[in-house]
């Protein structure tokens, strides 16, 4: 993710996706908020592994990172994301502001990943 430097030497939590910007803030340095759409979200479900979760049993007695798990954790957040991302572009909205991921467990074994925010139309200051 690219965090560009904004006046004072902050880092601004924002990621550019094509035309729309994501962001954790509630505004964004350098833009107006032109109108609010709404709340836009994505979701996906995912369910743990068998093989997986052997090695992961067996990785827990001697510690470290299960690197499966983490890519499935990461290929997740990244579903959640395009899914909110078109949401957002069907709002016809530029930026989501105030983004925030959540998790749940559905059942045993499968966890939620949800990723929230406000679709918003931004436009550069004059």
């Amino acid at each position: 993710m690219k965090v560009p430097a904004v006046p004072g030497g902050q880092a601004l939590a924002q990621q550019q996706h094509g035309t729309m910007l994501l962001t954790t803030t509630d505004e964004v340095t350098g833009y107006q908020i032109v109108r609010v759409l709404g709340l836009v979200r994505g979701n996906t479900v995912r369910v743990r592994n068998f093989g997986v979760d052997i090695m992961a049993g067996l990785k827990s007695l001697i510690g470290g990172e299960i690197s499966d798990y983490t890519k499935m954790l990461a290929e997740s957040r990244e579903q959640s994301l395009d899914r909110m991302r078109a949401e957002a572009l069907q709002l016809g909205a530029n930026a989501i502001l105030a983004v925030r991921f959540t998790t749940s467990t559905v059942m045993q074994g499968a966890a939620e990943i949800l990723v929230y925010g406000t679709a918003v139309v931004v436009q550069p200051l004059a």
